[in-house]
């Protein structure tokens, strides 16, 4: 039995364990026995969603976590059944993290032979400083790849392409999402290998591709030893971007003076400008929802390179796939309804003025009409062999009530 298939049967019988646990708790101990249950149900819900999470919104569905689980003691330790109580939280807690194993991907891709002459465009200030502090040129150096420092005033495309006519024959790119896209554009023009070295503040771009953001360093691996996918990329306008193209509030808070300082008031400053349009505005959105209906404006457009996953579905803010071929397409009309999500292979939106956009999260101003389109399977990506190699959403069910039955699967050996 595989690692995964033994996590995947180990949490759906820790999570057997605990119904029954729970089960007896209620049948012995009316009413304090359903309040425990009730209160843990809750809890198990709330750890869920911290494993889902990171910073912030991890740190605070781990304390309402936590909150719960201290109150379910509590009232256990008012009744009869503490040590009932205390392992059926146990059993809950341990099915948890069987579970979140069981679905975390490991994807092996097809041997690469190493480049005879990479090079890694890194930025020491992306990030925090993040290249500095894992010392990354020297350890580029110690994997024979060519580390390139950009430098201010530096034009990186200019150095890429430098790189490339000098003989560089696979691309690295140690930086944000926005450095990210300008190398694997090059990258993909001259059908080299690409590298995603997560040095950036938040690294979307390598989350999605299966990079382990938190190994900088290790990333490099994917010159000396990794395997090689094919993934997709998008333009607009015939600019690539590798993430997402917003426009509407977003899109229009990135372009005011201050909102690298104050990024939430900024948005809130802005919010009443976008939201409060009038209709036939001539700074307003016009596109076309896959029914075929024409709309008038929009609070947020989001149109990224494959889709991602909104709302409340399981692995929010991820894309499962890299190579789906697809934009993925999403819209929240003004006043703010919900968001409408679908995918195209191209979308169109017209402006009767240029319009602001985050390309990437880089502010800038283009012409309309906004034309997208995906460009599939034209980026080579190479991937370290230790690094997962896939979204962390690749093996999750978009709904959590389909979270059990993808365990079975995987038990079964059917996942």
């Amino acid at each position: 039995m595989t690692g995964r298939r033994l996590d995947a049967a180990v949490s759906l019988l820790l999570l057997t364990a605990a119904v029954v646990v729970l089960a007896v708790m209620v049948v012995t101990d009316f009413p304090r026995g359903p309040a425990v249950v009730a209160v843990v149900a809750v809890a198990a819900v709330a750890g869920w969603q911290a494993l889902r999470h990171r910073g912030t919104p991890r740190l605070t569905w781990l304390v309402g976590c936590v909150a719960l689980l201290v109150a379910a003691v509590a009232v256990v330790l008012t009744g009869g059944n503490v040590a009932e109580g205390l392992i059926a939280v146990a059993l809950l807690l341990l099915s948890v993290g069987s579970a979140k194993r069981a679905f975390t991907p490991h994807v092996t891709h097809s041997p690469a032979t190493p480049p005879t002459r990479a090079i890694v465009i890194w930025n020491p200030k992306s990030g925090g400083g993040k290249a500095l502090t894992n010392h990354l040129a020297d350890e580029a150096r110690k994997r024979g790849i060519e580390p390139i420092e950009l430098k201010p005033g530096d034009d990186l495309v200019q150095l890429v392409r430098d790189a490339v006519a000098g003989g560089a024959d696979a691309l690295a790119a140690a930086g944000g999402d926005g450095t990210q896209a300008l190398v694997a554009t090059i990258a993909a023009e001259h059908d080299l290998p690409f590298a995603c070295i997560p040095a950036g503040t938040r690294n979307h771009f390598a989350l999605d591709l299966g990079v382990d953001r938190d190994d900088v360093v290790g990333a490099l691996d994917a010159f000396v030893d990794g395997g090689e996918r094919l993934v997709d990329l998008a333009e607009v306008n015939g600019r690539v971007f590798v993430n997402n193209v917003s426009l509407g509030l977003y899109a229009e808070a990135v372009q005011r003076e201050g909102y690298r300082d104050a990024k939430l008031r900024t948005i809130l400053d802005t919010a009443p400008d976008v939201l409060g349009q009038p209709s036939g505005s001539s700074s307003e959105l016009r596109w076309v929802g896959p029914d075929g209906t024409t709309h008038e404006s929009a609070a947020v457009i989001l149109v990224s390179n494959n889709p991602y996953r909104l709302g409340r579905a399981v692995g929010s803010g991820t894309r499962p796939r890299m190579d789906g071929g697809v934009l993925g397409v999403a819209a929240m009309q003004a006043p703010p309804g919900g968001w409408r999500q679908w995918s195209a292979p191209t979308f169109e939106v017209t402006s009767e003025q240029p319009v602001p956009v985050g390309v990437d999260g880089e502010a800038l101003v283009l012409d309309a009409p906004l034309r997208f389109v995906s460009r599939p399977g034209a980026l080579r990506v190479r991937l370290a062999p230790q690094h997962p190699g896939a979204s962390p959403s690749a093996e999750l069910p978009e709904r959590p009530e389909q979270l059990i039955g993808r365990l079975f699967a995987l038990a079964s050996g059917r996942g």
